[in-house]
Formats: structure tokens, sequence, C-alpha cells
């Protein structure tokens, strides 16, 4: 990269942030903080009652424990970087922790887009297809489709990211936002690129489309499944499990697509912020709490590995 002759002093991008006076800065780490341990804590609780409690050892739990692993890291990618802003006075980022965050975060964030989609169809074959599903998902056939999870979300922005780190920043390199997203640093480039933000423009939406479609299509044929069940507690059962993951689902795809399929073309900052917290912070969040208070399976093994 480039540096231009009049921010040569910069040795990284400038994250604005939530810009505030500096108690507000420390109420806003004091928070985010706060958030950040919750989350770890939540995810993590699922993922050792998934590990110690052998009922669960099954394709649906095992799949919930890589979710909750993924959003672990998922909100790693952002929030201690956030945290260290809040205290800093520069709000300096190196360009290559730029880049690495912005890799990472686009890279789980397509991991996760994944995993969505893979839950849909075990809850799919579970439902519609229940005697053919022990065949079907088997436990190598789960870990196959959890690696495939992981290595398309991290194929799926790789050439991209390779392509704009390569680009020269010029002016300014303020980027008005917690971190570092595609459209702040496009709008930094020297020259523009229309190829490269039709890439982004293209590649971002066009799997998200297509992966929701495929979600709704499943959670479409459970549903017309669950109807024809003729025992109320097994629709009641039925509705519970799919009604978790449609919360989660609607979540994370509702402020996601907002951010990156809807047909307005810019977002003011503050929403993009607003937004952007949403589905990266607010979710992860979340999470346990949908999976845990929906599933009597899983607040039996919560109660037993907190010694409740």
């Amino acid at each position: 990269m480039k540096p231009s002759n009049n921010s040569s002093i910069i040795t990284g991008f400038i994250l604005l942030g939530f810009p505030c006076p500096r108690e507000g800065q420390v109420l806003l780490f004091v928070l985010f903080s706060a958030v950040y341990l919750l989350t770890l804590m939540g995810n993590g609780s699922i993922i050792c009652a998934v590990h110690w409690d052998q009922r669960l050892h099954t394709p649906m739990y095992i799949l919930l424990a890589n979710f909750s692993f993924l959003e672990i890291w998922y909100v790693t990618s952002t929030v201690p970087n956030m945290l260290a802003n809040f205290l800093s006075d520069t709000k300096v980022i190196s360009f290559s922790g730029c880049f690495l965050q912005f890799y990472f975060f686009f890279s789980l964030g397509s991991t996760e887009c994944f995993f969505l989609a893979v839950m849909a169809f075990d809850r799919y074959l579970a439902i519609c297809w229940p005697l053919h599903y022990p065949i079907v998902m088997t436990s190598r056939i789960c870990t196959h489709l959890v690696v495939s999870c992981w290595v398309l979300g991290f194929l799926w922005f790789l050439i991209p990211i390779v392509i704009i780190s390569q680009m020269s920043f010029c002016g300014s390199r303020i980027i008005d936002h917690f971190l570092c997203d595609t459209g702040p640093l496009l709008a930094l480039t020297c020259k523009k690129a229309p190829l490269v933000e039709f890439v982004f423009s293209t590649l971002s939406p066009l799997p998200l489309i297509i992966l929701f479609l495929f979600i709704m299509g499943s959670y479409a044929l459970v549903l017309r499944a669950v109807l024809k069940v003729p025992s109320a507690a097994g629709r009641r059962k039925a509705f519970s499990t799919c009604g978790a993951h449609l919360s989660v689902v609607s979540l994370f795809y509702g402020s996601v697509m907002i951010m990156y399929v809807s047909p307005a073309p810019k977002h003011e900052t503050g929403m993009q912020k607003i937004v952007t917290l949403f589905y990266s912070i607010v979710t992860p969040l979340l999470n346990p709490v949908i999976y845990s208070l929906r599933n009597k399976d899983m607040k039996h093994a919560l109660q037993k590995f907190l010694g409740i």
C-alpha cells in the first residue's frame, strides 16, 4: 500500500468508533466489557453443556455447540479492539490489523450464514424424514458439514480482501465506524475502483440471499410437516426447537440484509453503526438465551453443568 504525501505520518487508519467525551468513552468501555463477558459466558456454557452431557451428543446439539464456538470468535473479532479504542487517545489501527479484522469479521459472518443453513437442513431432515434421519445425518456427515461451513466461510472473502489490501489510500484515513467495514474502506481509496465495488456489492448479497431462501424453504417444509403431526406435545416440541432457530435467523439475517442487501445505496453513519452493532454484538449475546430458554434438554444440561 502506498501512503499519500499528506498523510504519511499516520501508520494506519483511525477508527472513530462512538465519538463522545472521555467519561462517555469510559462508560461505553464498561458497558461493552460486560456485554463481551456475558457473550463469552453464555456461549461457553452451551459448549460445555453439550460436551459434558452425553444425551446432547446428537447432530443438532453438536451443530449448536459449534455455532456457539463461532459466536465467541465472531464477537472477539471486533469487541477487544473496540474496547482498546475507547481508552485510546489516537484510536489508530494498523493497516495489517485493519485488514485482518476485516477478513476475520466477514469470514466469521459468512461462516455463520452457512451454519444457520446447515442447522435448518438438520431440522428439515429430523422432522420431515425422521426414519431416514439417523442414516443420513451420521456423525461423519455432521463433521463434514461443520468443516465445510468453516472452509466455505473463510474462502468467501479471501480474494476480495487481497484485492482491497493492495489498493492505495489517501486523505485523512479516518474511518467513521467502530470496525473496518467495506464501505468506509472503499471510500478512502485514492482512485475509485468500480470493479472492486461491483465484486463487493454482488459477492456480499448474493450468497446471503441464496442461503436465506434455502433456510426459509427448509422451515416452510418443516412447518407443513409439523402441522400434520397428530400429537399436540409433538407439535409443541417441534415448534419450540424450530422457533429458537427461526428467532436467531431473523435477528441475524434481518440486520445483515438491512445493511448489505437493502436497495438504499448508502446508510447514514449512525444507522450503519447501530445495525452493525446489532448483528455483530447483540445477536451473539442473545443466541444462548434464545436456545437455552426455548429448549428443555438444553435447560436441564445447563442446570446440571452450572450445578443449579
